[in-house]
């Protein structure tokens, strides 16, 4: 059997570790071959390839990003671009694929399953937003780094007697904003399930400089104030539909500042979240998950997308993995808010 293996949408650490898996397993234990497909959906819409065997996925377990590339590619945004896609399969002679990637990677997949491809689901998102599964990988390093900067930003808000704000992401789903907030000790953590009302932000931003503290304040970039909407980059919208994010971050300064007179400034942590070298347990959860898919993909298990329930690693359906978004739950959030201020 030959198997095709693409990683889409936005990198992040741990997508090497899967690939890795998937090949030091399939190899000896199936006798499968691979093929890598560069830069998303886009490989096998242009039928581009890597070679994919045990020689190229030696060192790969600590190493950040994806050596398959990755892209934001929509096949169904291109005139005839799901029937190329088969064509090219076909082509190529790939009895299977294993897709690694979050709600619009695996959204593609699901599609293509229903119309015939043999497709096995891996979930990746650092936004811990896919539905079905506890936790994608990604998620634990995107935390960790967020709370090592909040951790630090502590020291200089004090110092300077400022207002700090972090703006983490999540466009949807405030996963890491609340874990790095709590973690971090943030004193208001703002997410895209609340929206906000800036007057109660600035009273508890007051309320921590007379305690002789300087507060920190996480906020998720689609976070939006109860009078208004998410702050945008830009209006142009990519493949999928998306506007680009980003801002918040300053028209929370910037209100503070005004009503307040307090000084503040905003960290904007971005791409950091992606890279970089995955926790050990972003290298544990993405070796199962890639141990787990061509196992799926040995028994068949067409349409399916392996997932983290408990400890377990299991099969759920990938219509089910993508027909919504796993968002913050409020009471979680309730716990958060004993801290605020």
């Amino acid at each position: 059997m030959r198997v095709g293996v693409l990683t889409g949408g936005g990198d992040c650490p741990g997508l090497n570790a899967v690939i890795r898996a998937i090949v030091r397993k399939g190899v000896p234990a199936y006798g499968y071959q691979f093929v890598g497909f560069r830069d998303g959906w886009r490989g096998p819409l242009e039928a581009l390839t890597r070679p994919l065997d045990i020689p190229a996925v030696r060192g790969l377990l600590p190493r950040g990003g994806t050596i398959l590339g990755s892209s934001r590619t929509n096949p169904f945004a291109i005139e005839d671009g799901v029937e190329r896609i088969k064509r090219n399969l076909q082509n190529l002679g790939i009895d299977a694929l294993i897709a690694i990637g979050g709600e619009d990677t695996l959204g593609v997949a699901t599609e293509l399953g229903e119309m015939g491809v043999n497709v096995v689901g891996v979930p990746k998102t650092i936004d811990n937003d896919l539905a079905g599964t506890d936790y994608t990988f990604g998620f634990d390093t995107a935390v960790s780094i967020a709370t090592e900067a909040i951790d630090r930003l502590h020291t200089t808000a004090e110092s300077h007697h400022r207002a700090l704000i972090v703006e983490v992401m999540g466009r949807h789903a405030g996963w890491i904003a609340l874990h790095a907030g709590m973690a971090g000790g943030a004193n208001a953590i703002l997410i895209p399930e609340v929206r906000f009302d800036i007057d109660q932000v600035c009273k508890w931003v007051e309320d921590r400089f007379r305690l002789d503290y300087a507060p920190i304040i996480v906020v998720a970039e689609g976070a939006q104030p109860k009078d208004g909407q998410a702050v945008l980059a830009s209006n142009e919208k990519d493949a999928f539909g998306h506007v680009r994010l980003g801002g918040i971050g300053d028209y929370l300064a910037k209100e503070i500042e005004a009503r307040t007179g307090k000084e503040a400034r905003t960290t904007v942590l971005g791409h950091v979240q992606r890279g970089g070298t995955p926790t050990a347990r972003d290298r544990w959860l993405a070796t199962r998950f890639g141990l787990h898919a061509i196992d799926a993909v040995h028994e068949g298990k067409w349409g399916h997308m392996v997932a983290l329930r408990g400890t377990d690693i299991v099969l759920v359906p990938l219509t089910e993995a993508t027909k919504q978004l796993k968002t913050v739950d409020p009471s979680l959030y309730a716990e958060a808010e004993i801290f605020f201020g």
